[in-house]
């Protein structure tokens, strides 16, 4: 359910005892899993799958999306340079309220300068916050296209659009890379719980 911000709610937790990927002793450490990628490249649905999976072992979890954001708690910002740092810099900052609140937040933002996310990493506190990468091409992303945005940005219908006219920057040091055009979706979720069962999350 979403509330005014535009940001999910948070529901109850169900145990799930045949979940194979769980985290050690169930126990979740507050901190952001900041999914960024571009347009059509898995965040959402990566980060709502991940949300499931941590929600079955009682995490308290919550899910922020960015093109949700946009039409609550950001709604007031374009695509400009100075908007998108100030998109990031908000959620970041709620971010950082759920956190302190004892929860796990997923974050699916296209976030595409290294600038933006940096400072998001200064906010939230480098301890607890974990970049995952969705690497897929623009030409898989322009395939997938749901939307239909990467046409309407080639048509020039669209400015601004992160991969065609304005760019991404790819994290160079992410702490999960996710490959999401070469594996799948079940893949993809089962390395970022392993990974955090690395981390003893």
């Amino acid at each position: 359910m979403l509330n005014p911000l535009g940001v999910f709610d948070d529901f109850t937790p169900k145990k799930n005892m045949h979940n194979t990927h769980t985290i050690q002793n169930n126990h979740c450490q507050p901190s952001v899993l900041w999914f960024t990628g571009l347009s059509g490249s898995g965040k959402t649905t990566i980060s709502s799958d991940v949300a499931n999976k941590l929600r079955q072992i009682e995490c308290r979890v919550q899910v922020l999306d960015g093109d949700i954001l946009r039409t609550g708690l950001c709604e007031d910002l374009g695509f400009s340079d100075n908007d998108r740092s100030e998109n990031i810099r908000r959620i970041a900052q709620v971010s950082k309220l759920f956190i302190e609140a004892n929860y796990v937040v997923l974050v699916a933002a296209i976030s595409p300068f290294t600038a933006d996310r940096d400072k998001a990493r200064s906010i939230i506190g480098a301890d607890n916050f974990v970049e995952i990468h969705c690497d897929c091409s623009v030409k898989e992303c322009e395939k997938r296209d749901p939307k239909g945005l990467y046409e309407l940005a080639r048509l020039g219908k669209i400015k601004d659009f992160t991969g065609i006219d304005s760019p991404y920057e790819a994290p160079t040091k992410p702490t999960i890379t996710l490959q999401t055009d070469k594996h799948s979706l079940a893949d993809c979720v089962a390395q970022v719980m392993d990974r955090l069962n690395e981390y003893k999350y």
